[in-house]
This record gives structure tokens, sequence and C-alpha cells, in this order.
């Protein structure tokens, strides 16, 4: 009898063993700064891909009849381009299934063309240059507004809403600073804003007072930035510094972050922002409120934007996989390209470019240093 058991045993043990190896392992890649100073988002926009990785893993997936389990092949671009094409070039060589990524546009830019050349999709939810679909690589998605939704939604507000006359406009000269920069002026001249002043810095830099000084000098009621929080941050503060404490501060999403208000180390001129991000507020959008609830159980502490975006991306690459019986990028990408996916952020459709249809963007403020939505 005791003989017997033992058998039944080591034979439902070689089953469940036969069942483990008979899982298909689907790899699925991010990219995004997990070092320097844009960190805190490069690590939650891993976090939402790594959060639908767990849920899609926990619900037991099958693709044409067989048992898939994804792993999230994670890496670091510390939003330089030169690492982002490394990274790129790293999971074509791993044979990825599907790209999540970049988050920044000049890194974005360059490593598309690497997916393209080795049919490898990508979906990013937070480069917003409008460059990155101009090439017609049918690997690039992109599931947010980009940089002419934003530029000019906050030009609108600035002229029509706050009727302001004069404007003094910095950029980062990185991809997306000077792309949304440029979006902003033009739009604001049309609406018949002056730009007062052009300055210039970079996605290093933390002391402005010489361009600010420069920008006092020409009395401008608004400065538009075009670049990210760890200058942003430090932007105000020196603002404050030089008495500049009734200029409005534009930004698009890359200053629209919950670590702007730490940045700016109790800066008054905090109240002065009005920031820009493609897609609504997590209230408006379709799962949003739930989605968050859920993502601060997991990462407590660490949300600043993106996340949403990369969760809904990596579960819309499992979504066109399913659909295409098939992990391969060559069967499924025409899929992709068909997606009719109800994601946490919105309904998920795409141009035949892989621009987002019907992108939704929403402006915000600071109120007591919280984040808030103006519509």
């Amino acid at each position: 009898m005791q003989l017997k058991l033992k058998l039944t045993v080591a034979a439902a043990i070689a089953a469940v063993a036969g069942l483990a190896t008979a899982q298909e392992v689907v790899k699925i890649g991010h990219v995004a700064p997990i070092s320097g100073a844009q960190a805190h988002y490069g690590k939650d926009n891993e976090n939402g891909a790594r959060m639908a990785i767990e849920e899609l893993n926990a619900q037991g997936v099958t693709i044409a009849g067989k048992k898939v389990k994804f792993e999230l092949l994670a890496e670091d671009d510390a939003a330089d381009p030169k690492q982002g094409t490394a990274a790129a070039q790293k999971l074509c060589d791993a044979h990825a299934a599907g790209v999540v990524g970049h988050l920044n546009s000049g890194t974005t830019i360059p490593a598309s063309k690497i997916y393209n050349d080795c049919g490898i999709p990508h979906v990013t939810g937070a480069a917003t240059n409008p460059n990155l679909t101009r090439p017609g690589y049918k690997t690039t998605f992109r599931i947010i507004a980009n940089d002419n939704a934003l530029g000019a939604g906050l030009a609108a507000y600035a002229a029509d809403t706050l009727k302001l006359k004069t404007v003094a406009v910095v950029d980062d000269r990185t991809a997306y600073g000077q792309g949304v920069a440029n979006v902003f002026k033009r739009v604001a001249a049309e609406k018949g804003m002056k730009v007062v002043d052009e300055q210039f810095t970079t996605d290093k830099a933390t002391d402005f007072m010489a361009i600010l000084t420069a920008i006092k000098a020409k009395n401008p009621d608004a400065i538009f930035y075009g670049g990210m929080d760890p200058q942003a941050g430090p932007m105000l503060r020196q603002m404050e510094q030089l008495g500049m404490g009734n200029v409005k501060f534009f930004g698009g999403d890359g200053v629209c972050t919950t670590e702007i208000a730490k940045l700016a180390g109790g800066a008054k001129t905090l109240s002065n922002v009005v920031c820009a991000e493609g897609g609504s507020s997590l209230a408006k959008m379709p799962g949003g409120m739930a989605w968050k609830a859920k993502y601060d159980a997991r990462f407590p502490g660490q949300f600043q934007i993106y996340s949403p975006y990369t969760y809904d991306a990596t579960m819309l690459l499992v979504d066109a996989m399913k659909r295409a019986g098939s992990w391969d990028p060559k069967v499924y990408i025409p899929e992709l390209q068909k997606s009719n996916y109800k994601g946490v952020t919105a309904n998920i459709a795409f141009e035949p470019n892989g621009e987002l249809k019907n992108p939704a963007i929403t402006l915000y403020e600071y109120k007591d240093g919280k984040k808030t939505p103006l519509n």
C-alpha cells in the first residue's frame, strides 16, 4: 500500500513537472530610465508593465491552445539615446515578442528604427514627440496624445482662458523639450501672444539663475518650459528667489508629476504651474481609480504619471497575441494594428501611422502642493 502511494505521488509530481515544462515563455521588454535624475518616472513605468505581467501570469493565459508564462525583460536607458539604442538591440537579440517603452522621445525615436529593423513592435505610453511616427514604421505605436495636442492645448489655455499677452520660452534641447516648446510657441503666436525671450538649457542642469535673470528683464506674463521635472523643480525655486512670484509657469507632461512638488522644495511658485498630460485624469479614465488602488497596494508611494499607460501597453500586446493565436511578431502585428482594446486609460485604437485615435488631453494645476485637474 505504501509503495503504491509513493508511486502515485511520484506520478503526480511528474505530471506537474510536465505541465511546467509545457508552458511557453514569452518575453516582453520594457525600457525606461531606471538610473539618473529621471529614475522616478522610469521606475513608475516599469511598475505598470510589471503589474500587467503579474496579472497575466496569475490569469494563466493560453495562446493557440498553449499555456503561456510572460517574462518581463526590464532595461535601463538612463534617458540617454545611446543607451536607448543599445537596450533596443539587446531586446532584439533576446527575441522579445514585443516592447513597452521608451519613456523619452530622445531615446524612443532612435530605438524605433532598431525595433523596425528586427521586426519587434513597441508601444510607448510616454514619448510624445510627433516625429516618432513620421517614418511610418509598422512596428511603432503610441497610446498617448502627442506634443501637437499638448503644446497647442497649453497655448490655447494661456491665450484664451488666462488672456496672457507675453511669454518666455525655455527648452532643454532634447527631442521632447524642443518639440513641445516649438508647438507651444507656434500656437501662442497664432493666438496673438508675444514670445519676448527664448532660452535653452540641458536635461542635466540645476542652476537657472542666469537664464531667469535674463527673462525677468523682459517682464513676461509666463514662462513655458519644455523639459522634465528634475529641471522644472529647481527652476520654480529660483524663480521665487528672484521675485518672479507672479509669473505663470507652463509645461508639458514632463513637468506634470507628483514629484515636482518635492523638487520645487516648497516654493510658492508651484501654485503658478499649469501643465498638460496626454490622456484623461485618473478620475476620468475608464478604469483609473480602481487601477490606482491596486497600483498603490503593490507599489506604495511610487506613482508618477505614465504607469497606467505602460500597464495598458503590456495588456494590449498580449490581447493582439491572443487574437492572432501567436506571439510571433510577424503574425500578431496586423492584429495589433487593428486593436480595439478597452484599457484602463482609454479605448485604444490606432490610426494607420500608429498614433492613438481620438486622444484626450488634461490640464492640471497644483493646489496646496497637490496635482489637480483643470478640465
